[in-house]
Parts: structure tokens; C-alpha cells; sequence
């Protein structure tokens, strides 16, 4: 019988990417995190002594601990932040089973290794319609949920990432941009090592809505007419961010879980007439 107190790597990766996804904490030895230098997907580093000071800091947030095996590190520090009432469970098999199962992992060298106390900067240019809504779900959901997005006209994005320590995208110029035929949403899921089948989906949908291209996927121009849409509700940029999450939830969770499922009511109704 499974342990309350643990949960699987697939357990674990059905709820990244998802708003119910726990806080992840990594408490690798130093020797364990530079032999393999890359985290799971929206965890963060922190030392093992020090969770009386995380517990502080997580409130009523449900945490899953994971060290190189899964084993006295990981189980220490979960057995200890339960003691402050939090619900810690720890990652079966530690890293080496999340790595050996295949599983997405990040660099480190691409996000920040701190206690999560920063959050990464994140800058644009206004009035989001596709792209720049899809990068920030996917930073949100996979990367960095304490994230942080700037909106500024498109002439002063450069500048603003420069005078601000921020990251640009979707811009001219910027790093994480259009390369080719693919979109910025694209590039995020090469630099930072996420592709897995939902998201390469997914990723599919937004190429074709954002770049016009709506022969490439059946969803593009559904998502098209949906972004279009939000983009004349709202002209406050943060609130179309916000109000526009649940779009990319539902598309994802769609790309991961209900591809081969399909809805026709009419047939439906029909099947019951015929049954009675």
C-alpha cells in the first residue's frame, strides 16, 4: 500500500502545469545538484535545515519534497514541515526516478537555484493577443509560478529588460522570440527542456493561431477567434492575463487527457430515443 505521505513521479507530473500543482522543493546535497544540474519543472532549491524558516513562508500551500533517492533528506524534511502543519509529501524515487522515468527536467542555468524569495521578471510589449499570453501561461505552469510580467509599449522593451534586470519576449531583438517558423512559445519549450507530447501539442495550436497559419491545427483559428476576442474586453493587460489563464488550462489538460474524445449531442439524444 502507498504511503500517504508519498507521491509518484507520474502523480507528481499530472499536477504540473496545473493550478492545483504543489509548491516543489529540491534539497539535493550541493555534490547531488552539480552532478545533475537541472530541477523539476517550477522547483526551487533550498537547504535541508532550513525548513523551519520555509514553513513560514508556505502558509496553507500543499509542498512535495524531493532529494537525489527519495530517501533520509527528502523524508526529513517532509516529516519536519508537517510538524508545522503543512502537507508535505515527498517525490518516490527522488530525482533519479524522475530523471530515469524520462520526465521533463529544467537547466538551472536558465532559472533562478535560490530559497524561491525571487520571482523572475518577465517584460513585453502591450496589448497581448496570442503568444504573449501562451509564454506567460507556460512560465506560470512550468518555470517560475511566482513570475512576474511587465506590458510596455513595444519600442522601450529592450530597454525596460535592460534598466529592470527583466526578460524579454516576443520582441524584436529578444532572446526568447520567434525563430523561423516557430513562435516564442516554441522557443520557451527548447531553451528550458519542456517538451512533452501535451505541451508539443499544444505548442502546435498556438504556431498556427499566432502566426495565421490556421492549416496547421483544427484548434488554431478556434483559439485565434477566442484571443481576438479577450483582447477587445479587456484593455487593462494584467486583467487579460489573468481572465485568459484558464484558456491555456483548458486547452493543455484538452492536449494531455481528451484528444480521442469527441461530443455530439444530437447523436446522443438520438441513441436515447432509441433506447426507449
Amino acid at each position: 500500500m502507498a504511503s500517504p505521505t508519498q507521491i509518484t513521479p507520474a502523480q507528481l507530473l499530472r499536477l504540473i502545469g496545473t493550478a492545483q500543482c504543489p509548491t516543489i522543493i529540491d534539497v539535493r546535497i550541493d555534490a547531488d545538484f552539480t552532478d545533475q544540474p537541472f530541477l523539476i519543472p517550477t522547483a526551487y532549491r533550498i537547504d535541508h535545515r532550513q525548513m523551519p524558516t520555509l514553513a513560514t513562508k508556505l502558509g496553507g500551500s500543499k509542498v512535495v519534497i524531493y532529494c537525489q533517492k527519495g530517501l533520509k533528506l527528502s523524508s526529513g524534511a517532509a516529516a519536519l514541515l508537517r510538524t508545522y502543519g503543512i502537507n508535505a509529501e515527498v517525490l518516490t524515487g527522488g530525482q533519479f526516478a524522475w530523471s530515469d522515468a524520462g520526465l521533463p527536467m529544467i537547466p538551472a542555468s536558465k532559472i533562478s537555484t535560490d530559497n524561491g524569495d525571487t520571482a523572475t521578471l518577465w517584460v513585453t510589449k502591450a496589448r497581448p493577443k496570442i503568444d504573449r499570453i501562451a509564454c506567460p501561461w507556460l512560465i506560470k505552469r512550468f518555470i517560475d509560478p511566482k513570475s512576474t510580467f511587465l506590458f510596455v509599449p513595444s519600442s522601450q522593451v529592450i530597454a525596460v529588460a535592460e534598466k529592470f534586470d527583466a526578460r524579454s519576449f516576443d520582441v524584436d531583438d529578444a532572446f526568447y522570440s520567434h525563430r523561423g517558423e516557430l513562435c516564442t512559445f516554441d522557443t520557451l519549450l527548447d531553451e528550458f527542456g519542456l517538451h512533452t507530447e501535451a505541451l508539443n501539442h499544444l505548442a502546435k495550436i498556438i504556431r498556427g493561431a499566432d502566426t495565421n497559419r490556421l492549416d496547421i491545427s483544427p484548434q488554431s483559428a478556434g483559439l485565434l477567434a477566442i484571443s481576438l476576442g479577450f483582447s477587445r474586453i479587456y484593455r487593462d493587460d494584467l486583467a487579460q492575463l489573468e481572465a485568459s489563464l484558464p484558456i491555456y488550462d483548458a486547452l493543455y489538460r484538452w492536449c494531455r487527457d481528451a484528444t480521442g474524445e469527441a461530443h455530439d449531442s444530437l447523436q446522443s439524444k438520438s441513441k436515447e430515443h432509441a433506447d426507449d
